[in-house]
């Protein structure tokens, strides 16, 4: 039997931007449903994430505003209070220090699972959201004053307005006829944790290889997350190698800035593309996250970028419910979208103009490449800029 309810904000996934989003809407006093089709997995400290962020400083503010960040923060999340960037064939050197920049930290290193798990947890105890899990969307219908989506258990869930942060094959994005664009890199993003035999100094270490880039990102208990962007056959191989010769070719890769790299955790690799959706909004649904974007790790910018458009259509949101307007009137969400397609745009092309500057051996972009890192370094306010840039500022 059909059952139906009412809401101002349908958020269809769970992951760390849609259950920010919930929260933040809940916060702000609006009903919130959040539909997932898997309970996240409880994380566990003994059981690391292979998968990590940069965590910028704004959103981590984000964070501590919606009451998780603290829970984050306590169970793991590594600060790294120094960046450095390196070209393997140019020369130079690009670093940022959270002293200069008048900053007690650059960033935190954080799992996934830990962010997922601590804003779920967050979302099962904030009143104002009701959780449909597990349950899956199979329609969306709008009219002018709502949207309803249709779940596979029968609820239509009514609602003003309808947020899609159900990943990058998004079925919110699919049912809103919303297309998106896509460019497959060739690459996939090795991962995994090692230790190495100099103390990782609590630097974001970056070195760029003919191959793509390679970092190495502080982490809890002296370890290094490492990702490792490579062509396809390559990644393969080395999925397959024996943890010695792993070692062996990840130390000279890495040219043995931190010493000998001593052990390795499992390893996994993803698949690297570019995909961005050509709009962001239909009607009363709109799409954030890897539903409206996907771009190169190579920055560690993915989640922040989508924790930004969390924050830009909080405040659009709030702005409405001031004045008792509609929180999904059309000239609020085209303004929301202009800006934040705007940004995630020139972010994705930007990470993809650099990695293909320096991922590759030809002549003249190894000429110039070094110097243009070793200028960067020495001009403050050059370095200051694009810090500012990357921590959301």
């Amino acid at each position: 039997m059909s059952r139906r309810h009412a809401y101002d904000l349908v958020v269809v996934g769970a992951g760390v931007v849609g259950s920010a989003a919930a929260l933040a809407a809940a916060r702000d006093g609006l009903q919130v449903a959040l539909v997932e089709a898997h309970a996240p997995k409880a994380w566990r400290a003994d059981e690391p994430d292979l998968r990590v962020y940069a965590f910028a400083p704004d959103n981590a503010a984000l964070l501590a505003d919606l009451g998780t960040w603290n829970a984050v923060r306590e169970a793991r999340a590594w600060p790294y209070r120094r960046m450095c960037v390196w070209d393997a064939a140019g020369g130079g050197e690009l670093c940022f220090d959270a002293d200069a920049l008048g900053r007690t930290e650059l960033g935190h290193i954080v799992e996934n699972g830990l962010l997922v798990d601590r804003l779920w947890t967050g979302c099962m105890r904030e009143a104002g959201i009701t959780l449909f899990c597990p349950e899956k969307v199979v329609a969306i219908t709008q009219d002018a004053q709502h949207a309803t989506v249709e779940l596979a258990g029968g609820q239509h869930l009514r609602a003003k307005l309808v947020l899609g942060a159900d990943g990058a094959a998004s079925k919110v994005r699919q049912l809103a006829g919303l297309d998106a664009d896509g460019h497959d890199y060739g690459q996939r993003g090795l991962v995994a944790f090692v230790e190495t035999e100099l103390p990782h100094q609590d630097t974001a270490w970056q070195r760029f290889l003919p191959t793509g880039p390679l970092a190495f990102l502080p982490f809890a208990d002296g370890r290094c997350s490492i990702v490792w962007s490579l062509p396809e056959a390559e990644a393969q191989r080395l999925l397959a190698a024996d943890d010695a010769s792993f070692l062996r070719e990840l130390t000279r890769a890495f040219d043995a800035r931190l010493g000998e790299v001593r052990s390795v955790s499992a390893r996994a690799a993803f698949p690297l593309r570019r995909q961005l959706a050509k709009d962001y909004v239909a009607g009363r649904i709109v799409l954030a996250g890897d539903a409206a974007h996907v771009v190169h790790p190579l920055a560690g910018q993915g989640v922040n970028l989508g924790l930004r458009d969390v924050s830009a259509l909080r405040a659009e949101w709030r702005r409405a419910t001031a004045h008792g307007a509609d929180i999904a009137s059309p000239h609020r969400l085209a303004r929301w979208a202009r800006g934040r397609r705007s940004d995630n745009t020139v972010a994705a092309y930007s990470f993809e103009a650099i990695n293909r500057a320096f991922s590759n051996d030809a002549m003249l972009p190894t000429l110039l490449r070094g110097h243009v890192l070793g200028l960067a370094g020495k001009l403050p306010p050059v370095a200051r800029l694009l810090w500012k840039r990357a921590a959301g500022g």
